[in-house]
């Protein structure tokens, strides 16, 4: 039995859901399955087809109800003209459309829910409760499984943890050629001397940029900043007024000349290689936190703040002792970030070094690709009596 697997999601531009589906599509065919993506495309839409997969398009992240309704009969079209054994939605409003389309056809019915997802009312609730209606939820790290549970009430053996992967070949710092480092540290600006403060995510508020920037205001007014430069690595999508705002609030603290806004990065292995250390400052909880994860897989320890799952990821204080730290959790607030700023920015270069080969092991035991592919195979035979996952 060749099973045919069908993964749906808005678009392939950037993030965690979209490299999760190309990664998927990567073991559901070497497992000898077939992967469709359902998809209205985006940059990242190649490499499904590079991996082996189908891109079939259809606008599906219309949050349009009679369309919804419309893209699930299309969706039983395909189902039914590529034999589709399952389904498998990565965002919401597709969610509905294939759930919709697998009700009909009495297909099974998997989510994985990818994101903390706010609501603030009824209507909001129900919309979200889509992604805790699969036969299998995915859940993308114990503190999103938590939340699942709590908000739904969702049976225990109907959520499955699968913490995000990283692809631990990518992210070795023995693969990182100096070439590559030099050629992002020209790009952006950067002198030998200095030391990267990275911060990896898109340009969107509650990624906590304005927070990392205060930091560094009172870094540097304390005279702690030395040789540091914030470097924001990431895609503002069309937020304009906000890199305005980014930008005035450098200028008025002082601190312009030491903030670089470089824009995406597609290089992000050699980002994290070339930075001393890495800050997640969202003052919103991560479902999973994939800046943290791949930043220590590189070596590079990490600053969270303790919202959500990255505090999974990173090891610290009082959770471990100082001798197994991998970075810090610190308090949604510019003076956790400072505080911490100051003792990585103190350390010495034995201790950064024993810090980011901890951290690299660390990754290579809990958060790998494989076993993230491994596991989510494990789901799909799960309910349809497949082996897939086996050869993995």
């Amino acid at each position: 039995m060749r099973p045919t697997i069908l993964q749906i999601i808005p678009q392939l531009d950037t993030g965690g859901a979209e490299l999760a589906t190309i990664e998927i599509t990567d073991a559901v065919v070497r497992a000898g399955g077939r992967a469709l993506v359902v998809t209205s495309g985006g940059r990242m839409a190649d490499r499904v087809t590079s991996a082996g997969g189908e891109i079939i398009t259809l606008d599906a992240g219309t949050k349009n109800p009679a369309r919804i309704w419309r893209n699930a009969a299309r969706i039983v079209d395909i189902a039914l003209r590529e034999n589709v054994d399952l389904f498998h939605a990565r965002s919401r409003a597709p969610a509905w459309s294939a759930l919709i389309a697998a009700r009909r056809m009495k297909k099974p019915f998997v989510t994985t829910y990818h994101g903390a997802y706010g609501e603030k009312d009824p209507f909001k609730r129900i919309y979200n409760s889509v992604m805790a209606r699969g036969d299998v939820t995915i859940a993308n790290s114990q503190y999103t499984a938590d939340l699942i549970r709590s908000r739904y009430r969702t049976p225990t053996e109907r959520i499955a943890v699968i913490p995000r992967g990283v692809d631990v070949e990518r992210y070795d710092q023995a693969v990182i050629s100096t070439e590559r480092k030099a050629k992002l540290a020209a790009a952006w600006g950067i002198s030998p001397d200095d030391r990267i403060i990275l911060h990896a995510a898109r340009l969107t508020g509650w990624k906590g940029q304005t927070i990392l920037i205060d930091a560094m205001a009172q870094l540097a007014a304390r005279g702690m900043a030395g040789n540091a430069v914030v470097v924001m690595a990431g895609d503002a999508q069309g937020r304009e007024s906000y890199v305005r705002e980014l930008q005035s609030r450098a200028t008025a603290a002082g601190v312009a000349d030491r903030i670089k806004l470089v824009g995406h990065v597609d290089d992000i292995a050699a980002a994290y290689s070339l930075a001393y250390v890495t800050v997640v400052a969202s003052i919103e909880p991560e479902a999973f936190g994939r800046a943290a994860a791949e930043a220590l897989a590189v070596g590079c320890p990490v600053i969270t703040t303790n919202l959500g799952a990255p505090p999974e990821i990173v090891l610290a204080e009082p959770a471990v002792t100082r001798d197994a730290m991998t970075g810090w959790v610190v308090p949604v607030n510019a003076a956790g970030i400072v505080s911490a700023l100051e003792t990585a920015l103190s350390m010495s270069s034995q201790e950064r070094t024993a810090m980011g080969i901890r951290a690299s092991a660390d990754i290579r035991t809990r958060f790998t690709l494989d076993r993230m592919k491994r596991d989510t195979l494990a789901v799909y035979d799960r309910l349809l009596g497949t082996k897939m996952a086996a050869p993995l």
